[in-house]
């Protein structure tokens, strides 16, 4: 199933993007990376984001529960940072606020600081 990243890379795409409620994107992306031998940092750009936690296993059907949940608290972005380590680690680049809006929270000290942190600790802007 790489193959479109192949196409892609081989027309000269070098920004990939990702994100925790993208389902299994991250793993996808990063069994590509890896498979393919690209450098972190050298050849691609990788930016993910977090916010949102995927919950629809993959069903069409939800019986009409969301597909995915929002939550921009910073206990949220500390497990979903650990989680975006572990499958790109070295390779983000980026690592966005999903779908940000005012009331949703990300304006918080706390969220702030622990973002700050992200930046500090892992270099990810």
């Amino acid at each position: 199933c790489h193959s479109v990243l192949d196409a892609a890379y081989a027309r000269g795409i070098r920004h990939f993007d990702a994100a925790r409620s993208y389902g299994s994107s991250e793993a996808f992306l990063s069994s590509w990376l890896s498979k393919r031998n690209i450098k972190p940092k050298e050849d691609v750009l990788v930016t993910s984001k977090w916010g949102y936690s995927y919950t629809a296993d993959f069903r069409v059907d939800t019986g009409g529960e969301p597909h995915e949940v929002k939550e921009h608290s910073a206990a949220n972005l500390a497990k979903q940072v650990l989680e975006t380590a572990e499958l790109l680690g070295e390779y983000v680049d980026v690592y966005q606020i999903h779908s940000a809006t005012i009331d949703s929270g990300f304006l918080n000290d706390d969220v702030l600081e622990a973002l700050a942190k992200v930046k500090e600790e892992r270099g990810w802007r």
